[in-house]
Order: C-alpha cells, then sequence, then structure tokens
C-alpha cells in the first residue's frame, strides 16, 4: 500500500476552489450563504474563495437577490461571460471551423474555412494552425483570454491521448494530432484535448438543451450526419463512447452487404450509401444548400434522395434502438436541416423495425445546435480542465507558453501571468 501524506493548504484549497465553482456553475444566481449550505464550507472560506474567483474572471456578482420574506438579501452569483473562453476547431472533410465559448455557454468569433482536408494530414495542419492563429489574433483583440483548444475530428479518436488512430474520410492512419498540433498551435500541455466529432457534438446538444430548459431527454442517440456518419450516444445524462473511445461509427453499419465500396474498406456503409455525398449525387445537387432549394420546390428526385437516405437510417439506427432501448434520435449536421424531409421515413422505418414501438415510439427531432454542435462541444471540453480545478487557471504555476509571440499572449493567460491581478494568498 502507498503511504499518503497529509493535504497541504494548496491542496486543500484547489479541492475547496472547485467545489465552490461547481456550486455557482450549479445554481446562478446563489448567494455566499447559499454556496457555503451546498458545500458544507464555512461562509468565511467560501468569502475568501468567491473573491479569488471574481479576480480571476470566473464567476461575477449580479447585485442582491430577488426574493420574498424576512432576512438579508445576499448577493447573487453566476458564472463570468468575460471569462476564460475555450477555442473549438472541427475538421472536417470540407471544411475547418473555430468559434470560442464562455463560461456561460456564449458565442464568439464562429468562422468556417471551406477547404478538401483529404490531401494530408501535414497540409490539413497547416491550415488548423492558420485558422487557430486567427482565431487567437481575433481573441486578444477583444481582450477574451483563451484557457484552452478543442479539436473535434471525424475518427476514432485515443480518449486518453489525443492520437487519431483512423480517420476513413480524411484518409488519416495513426496521427498523433495532439502532438502534432502542440508543434503548430501556441499550447501548453493540457490545453489541448483532441474528441470524436460525433461524441463532441452530443455533449454540447445535452448541454444546450439543458440550458434551454423544458424537458430534456437524459437518453438519446445525436447523429451527425456529414460526409461521414457519427453518432454520440447519451445514456443517463452522461456520453458512452465506449470502452477506448471508439465507439459512435454509425456510418460503418453494413446496410447493403453487396452496396459501393467505403473509405473504411467494407462495402455497404451507410454513409456511402446515406450520407451527405451519397444524397447530393441522388438528387443532382452541387451542395446542400441547392438540394434544400430543389426540397422546398418538391422535386421529385431530390425528395425521392432525402426519403431513401432516412429510410436506410432508420435500418442503422433501429438496431442501437433495439439494444440501447434509446427513446430518442437527435439529427445532427447536415440532417438537421433536411429534417423536415427525412423525418417522417426515419421514423416509419424505426416503428417497423423497432420492437418496442408500438408502445413507446422513438421520437424524431433535429439538434438545436446544427452543424455547430461538434465545435461547440470541442471548445465547451476544452474548458473541462477549469470548471474542475479552477485553481489550474489562477495559478498555474508556469509562465505562459511563447510569452514571446505576439499572437499567443491570449492563450494560457492567468491572473498571476500578466493579467495585472495579483491572486490572492
Amino acid at each position: 500500500m502507498t503511504a499518503t501524506g497529509p493535504a497541504g493548504q494548496h491542496t486543500v484549497r484547489r479541492h475547496n476552489c472547485a467545489l465552490v465553482l461547481a456550486a455557482v456553475a450549479n445554481e446562478p444566481g446563489v448567494s455566499r450563504a447559499g454556496v457555503a449550505t451546498r458545500t458544507g464550507l464555512t461562509k468565511a472560506t467560501v468569502s475568501s474563495l468567491v473573491d479569488r474567483l471574481v479576480l480571476a474572471s470566473l464567476i461575477r456578482e449580479e447585485g442582491r437577490q430577488h426574493r420574498s420574506g424576512p432576512g438579508r438579501r445576499g448577493t447573487s452569483l453566476s458564472l463570468s461571460p468575460d471569462g476564460p473562453h475555450g477555442l473549438g476547431v472541427e475538421i472536417a472533410v470540407d471544411h475547418v471551423t473555430t468559434c470560442l465559448v464562455g463560461l456561460t455557454g456564449g458565442t464568439r468569433h464562429a468562422h468556417v474555412r471551406r477547404a478538401d482536408n483529404r490531401d494530408g494530414p501535414a497540409r490539413t495542419l497547416e491550415r488548423v494552425a492558420g485558422e487557430v492563429a486567427d482565431a487567437l489574433r481575433r481573441a486578444e483583440h477583444d481582450g477574451i483570454p483563451v484557457g484552452g483548444v478543442g479539436v473535434a475530428v471525424p475518427g476514432l479518436v485515443e480518449a486518453s491521448g489525443g492520437r487519431v488512430h483512423r480517420a476513413p474520410n480524411l484518409g488519416w492512419h495513426d496521427v498523433d494530432l495532439a502532438e502534432e498540433l502542440a508543434c503548430h498551435v501556441p499550447v501548453a500541455p493540457g490545453e489541448l484535448v483532441v474528441g470524436n466529432e460525433a461524441n463532441l457534438a452530443a455533449l454540447a446538444e445535452l448541454a444546450a438543451l439543458r440550458q434551454a430548459g423544458g424537458e430534456v431527454p437524459e437518453s438519446f442517440v445525436h447523429v451527425s450526419g456529414e460526409v461521414g456518419i457519427g453518432a454520440g450516444l447519451v445514456l443517463g445524462g452522461e456520453l458512452f463512447d465506449g470502452t477506448r473511445g471508439f465507439g459512435g461509427e454509425l456510418g460503418h453499419f453494413p446496410v447493403r452487404p453487396r452496396g459501393p465500396r467505403c473509405s473504411c474498406g467494407s462495402r455497404g456503409c451507410l454513409e456511402r450509401l446515406a450520407g451527405q455525398d451519397a444524397i447530393l449525387d441522388r438528387a443532382g445537387a452541387r451542395d446542400v444548400d441547392a438540394l434544400l432549394a430543389l426540397l422546398d420546390a418538391a422535386d421529385r428526385t431530390a425528395t425521392s434522395a432525402v426519403r431513401s437516405a432516412g429510410r436506410l437510417l432508420g435500418t442503422a439506427l433501429s438496431s442501437a434502438v433495439n439494444l440501447l432501448d434509446v427513446p430518442t434520435v437527435v439529427l445532427g449536421g447536415t440532417y438537421a436541416r433536411l429534417h423536415p424531409w427525412l423525418a417522417d421515413p426515419l421514423t416509419d422505418e424505426l416503428g417497423t423495425r423497432v420492437l418496442s414501438a408500438r408502445w413507446h415510439p422513438v421520437e424524431v427531432r433535429a439538434s438545436v445546435l446544427g452543424a455547430d454542435a461538434a465545435v461547440r462541444g470541442a471548445a465547451t471540453t476544452a474548458l473541462r480542465t477549469i470548471l474542475t480545478d479552477p485553481e489550474s487557471f489562477i495559478s498555474p504555476g508556469r509562465p505562459p507558453p511563447h510569452a514571446d509571440s505576439r499572437t499567443t499572449s491570449s492563450v494560457g493567460s492567468r491572473i498571476d501571468g500578466g493579467s495585472g491581478v495579483s491572486p490572492a494568498s
């Protein structure tokens, strides 16, 4: 058995600081007294830690609480929209997208660069590096601190280290994306996270649904329909991505064993028959906007192409629903835009193939985030370290990376690393 000593003052403060921030994040508008009640910390400790978090722009005070009854009204606390932002990056087959997302979920500086990213990882990473540098310059210009970078990739991503074992639609094999990007972008160790785009999209969708209020499905399949097709599986309010993070490859479900050859090496995969390119080809449309125009005009060929994709999608999803008893399917990406034409054939197919559908029909809904889900999920995941360990942002005990670069000063900036605010002891 390994011996452990007593926790030091810094360790205790780190733990308590995380408790306080979590209490505010989970109940915006809570007072200091309310935080003390929820955490079990003394009011004096809470007050000191709140002051520390306010100085770091992680939370803000919003005036007196509005409530009836006797007693002194406390000051409302909430996460600060002006605090650190996560920089999200989505690497798709036909574009690189970036955006900044703050602690409260607000989005800034979303940008899409159209490009064919099937020309190898080296060239793609050059594009990504350029987009990240532009995003950091915009953040610095607006005085927005960037607390981390998250990258969404359509492929098998080793959850623990950011290695992309395979991304068939990009033509990537065994790319250590975290290490490669660290050579191109000014991010310190621990501030760069890489994940599967479908999983990150599902996490962002769950967060957006909760923030919107109303009835939120705690279990659902979020289907990201682009050139490829991925699925993020949420069970009981938590992402389930498999033992190694390789789950969710819905696009490679075989729906026609003798169908066309897929980039994965197999035949008849769902994405080859119901993915974005397959739909556009069958519809005779040059892009999604042109497809939507044809659908609005009730073009028979375009309508038939989308309905066929819906039936094939239902065939694949019925297996997942029968196996896992998931009550809701959320259509994301391009599928969100096609929902009015996809939903009926997809629902019909699920109704035929899902054994429990007679008693509990599967709900098919459009994503509230649409094509933005993956990049938003990447950005918010990049902030997870700050939310779970705010001391890592306040006092990391190291200088900011690449301090001599004018384009990188907003990355990894801390209240004791150039902001001009001294941390409390």
